[in-house]
């Protein structure tokens, strides 16, 4: 009998591929549409998924654990759907991946970490069992940056996934594996959580779109922790259409995305330190999307907000603190299986007074309503997703010093998001790991994706 490996090689053969199969290249949505349509069968396209993950040079270093028994039910179950015209939603029996801070009932869930080795939940999280009963197949559980607290992706406690565009380099984090998952064509979209840019750096890096929710849109329960007052939940996908079909099935609401147009759309193009430092690479591909938004018939016009400085200022301790504190007894209890420079991120919120934790969240409050106040002008507020493109791993092992200073400056401006209490998404912008992102104000979600939309139609 063929193992997985070998049908894999074989399907290609049959179909006269020389690299993936064409569903691995698809978009979530397209991939339900050939569900609906007849035309994609739900088990097989399962079969492509788990047989590509089996075959895969790098799939260790993306998957921490594959659900194939679960995911061969559930497709079975899609399919049973489909031919009796009862499908859930445009998604149903699709295959995405799950970073592993979600609770999977049955499987082993460690965020990452050997501090919880062997942790094996009773029950989903809430967004999986959402998802699970929209229709969509879980094909199993992501690496990602340990605990969540690294924007690089680099963990050498568990695997470290590569970038698509350079092997040699990290691929971003803390939701790592579910970028690699989508970008390698091992899932059709991935789900991760955002609390300081971990969704939006691995999605630019990996040339997907990221969509940061809300925080509170998306339901956390059953979501291993790093700083509840900032993590949030959200996709990595090919497209907006998908990341718009996600925010729905995880339980954001309907999104509708006909007719998003730039014409007459007012952006704020953010200045102040989200500029400062940007390598070549992305400056130049910020510069080429801002002009390619104008010309599509969006103004676009400077965004002065110097108080971002004092946002950035409170959110160190509020960040490392709330995290010290949710994880700091069972860091203590065995600090050596952690790797040590997340573990000094979270012993930096150690010594942090509470009157300080107090009055920093009374300042960002502060500094929130002054935005929402001065950005209410704009449609949207644009800047450069990463500063930075994707560090060599290499470099990241040989020199600590330079972990520490690519890890910030990885996670600056998405953090502007984090800080804010702002929706935030990424798209590509034309080059290979450079994104432009898309900033507004709370619970504008579906906004934030109509514009994202009307700018990835232009190309921009």
């Amino acid at each position: 009998m063929l193992d997985a490996a070998d049908r894999f090689r074989l399907r290609q053969f049959i179909l006269g591929y020389s690299g993936m199969h064409k569903w691995q290249t698809m978009t979530a949505l397209d991939l339900g549409r050939g569900i609906g349509a007849g035309d994609i069968d739900p088990v097989e396209l399962c079969d492509v998924f788990l047989d590509a993950i089996a075959a895969h040079p790098f799939t260790d270093k993306i998957y921490a654990r594959v659900t194939a028994d679960r995911a061969r039910a559930e497709a079975l179950a899609a399919r049973t759907r489909q031919q009796n015209g009862g499908r859930l939603c445009p998604l149903d029996g699709v295959p995405i991946s799950w970073k592993d801070l979600f609770d999977t009932a049955g499987t082993v869930t460690e965020a990452g970490s050997k501090l919880l080795a062997g942790r094996t939940p009773d029950a989903d999280a809430l967004v999986l069992q959402r998802a699970t009963q929209m229709g969509l197949v879980c094909l199993g559980k992501t690496h990602m940056s340990e605990l969540a607290f690294s924007g690089l992706g680099y963990n050498p406690v568990t695997e470290t996934s590569p970038c698509v565009n350079d092997h040699d380099a990290v691929a971003g984090g803390s939701s790592s594996g579910a970028a690699a998952s989508v970008a390698f064509g091992l899932a059709a979209a991935a789900i991760g959580s955002d609390t300081g840019g971990s969704v939006r750096i691995p999605a630019v890096w990996n040339d997907l779109v990221g969509l940061k929710t809300t925080h509170g849109a998306i339901a956390t329960k059953g979501v291993v922790p790093l700083c509840q007052r900032f993590d949030t939940v959200g996709p990595l996908c090919r497209s907006v259409e998908d990341a718009a079909a996600l925010f729905d099935v995880l339980g954001g609401g309907s999104v509708d995305l006909a007719h998003a147009s730039l014409e007459g759309v007012r952006f704020g193009a953010l200045q102040t330190v989200v500029l400062e430092g940007l390598e070549d690479a992305p400056r130049a591909a910020y510069e080429d999307a801002i002009e390619a938004i104008e010309q599509a018939g969006a103004v676009v016009e400077p965004f002065e907000f110097e108080v971002l400085n004092d946002a950035f200022a409170v959110a160190g301790p509020l960040f490392t603190a709330e995290a010290y504190g949710t994880w700091g007894e069972v860091i203590e209890a065995s600090p050596d299986t952690m790797f040590d420079q997340v573990r000094e991120r979270f012993r930096a919120g150690k010594n942090v007074a509470a009157s300080d934790f107090v009055a920093g969240w009374q300042k960002l409050d502060q500094i929130r309503h002054d935005y929402a106040h001065q950005a209410a002008r704009f449609d949207g507020v644009l800047l450069p997703t990463a500063p930075i493109m994707p560090p060599n791993l290499a470099r990241l092992i040989a020199e600590p010093d330079y972990f520490i200073e690519v890890n910030l400056m990885a996670l600056r401006n998405t953090r502007v998001a984090n800080l804010l209490g702002l929706c935030s998404v990424t798209v590509p912008a034309g080059r290979k790991s450079r994104g432009l992102m898309i900033n507004c104000l709370p619970m504008q979600d579906a906004k934030t994706l109509r514009l994202a939309a009307a700018i990835s139609a232009i190309g921009a």
